[in-house]
């Protein structure tokens, strides 16, 4: 079995939370506006080349993220994102959606695309009904082979591009300016990211520090990110060390460890960087952890600011908005404020 990301994780558990708590748990996207994401207008063309430029650029063949390859015989105007990490990877490239799912509201100029349904049941007649001549599908979410068969049945174009990672934002970004024709565009904001990521890295990597990220499930079991999960890996791409990860996979979710108590005060992290999916009104994780009593001596707990709640909109929508990860985990380590 693959890697499965953390958006994957996080809404598996949002679910869980959702029928304990009766209550709706969508995602939040109120987070900054990352340098990464380029002003963008109405849902409509998002031409960002001239006229003669694109008509020389087509058609093309690329391949996604699944290794798929695909022919792109003009310009795409017309885009349907099937997940909000979809959505994002096409305003980031210059392009526009005029369908969306419904927790894809990043960045707001995508409010105002149609909603087609959920990342993980997309209504297809709703997407054939908007005449798109582009579907980016997310390579994570959209890999199982039930909505993967489905989706290229459309008779549409179909680029399936998700992320996992770093390099799987990286990757994206290259793969989405060879298909919109804005090669300029794309690599400007993967400078922006690649200098999130040094600046942060840059900035700690005096400090020698240990963290470890967790997540709970309503049975109060408590998972660990390791390096091959996003958040595993945003905390590796700056440098710091996460016990977790000499830990072998168990639980449900690839990529994360079942976390037993005694473990955690083994490892001691400087900092625990904790992500709390669910319904808005259900506690968050932070404020759970200090009040567990195996917990109240860990260095985390006893030193003020050393507990971080994770900014879960950018964790359960992987891509672009890494910049604001890399920058909140800089602003917690070192109290300054994170800038590229």
């Amino acid at each position: 079995m693959g890697r499965r990301s953390l958006a994957l994780l996080l809404a598996l558990l949002s679910l869980l939370v959702l029928v304990a708590a009766s209550a709706c748990g969508d995602d939040n996207s109120s987070s900054k506006t990352p340098a990464a994401s380029p002003s963008a207008g109405a849902s409509s063309s998002p031409a960002s080349s001239s006229p003669s430029a694109s008509a020389a650029a087509y058609p093309i063949t690329v391949t996604d993220l699944l290794g798929r390859q695909v022919e792109i015989k003009q310009k795409p105007t017309t885009v349907v994102g099937l997940s909000p990490t979809a959505v994002e990877f096409a305003y980031a490239a210059g392009a526009s959606v005029v369908g969306r799912t419904d927790t894809a509201t990043y960045p707001d100029a995508a409010k105002q695309a149609e909603v087609i349904g959920s990342a993980y049941a997309p209504a297809f007649d709703k997407v054939l009904a908007l005449k798109p001549d582009l579907v980016i599908a997310d390579s994570v979410i959209d890999a199982q082979p039930q909505l993967k068969d489905a989706i290229t049945k459309l008779g549409v174009p179909v680029i399936f591009a998700g992320v996992d990672s770093y390099q799987g934002v990286i990757d994206g970004l290259n793969l989405m300016g060879k298909v919109f024709d804005s090669k300029s565009t794309t690599d400007a904001v993967i400078a922006q990211v690649t200098r999130a990521r040094d600046t942060a890295k840059a900035a700690i990597a005096d400090k020698k520090l240990s963290a470890v990220a967790l997540i709970m499930d309503q049975d109060k079991t408590i998972y660990a990110a390791k390096d091959d999960s996003y958040a595993g890996d945003i905390l590796k791409q700056v440098g710091i060390s996460n016990p977790a990860s000499a830990l072998p996979d168990s639980g449900p979710f690839p990529g994360y460890t079942t976390l037993a108590p005694e473990k955690l005060v083994e490892f001691n992290p400087d900092y625990i960087f904790t992500i709390s999916p669910g319904a808005p009104q259900a506690p968050l994780l932070s404020t759970i952890i200090p009040t567990i009593p195996p917990f109240k001596s860990l260095k985390a707990v006893t030193t003020s600011g050393h507990i971080v709640e994770a900014p879960i909109a950018i964790l359960e929508a992987p891509g672009p908005r890494i910049i604001d990860a890399f920058q909140a985990i800089q602003k917690a380590v070192t109290g300054g404020s994170a800038g590229n």
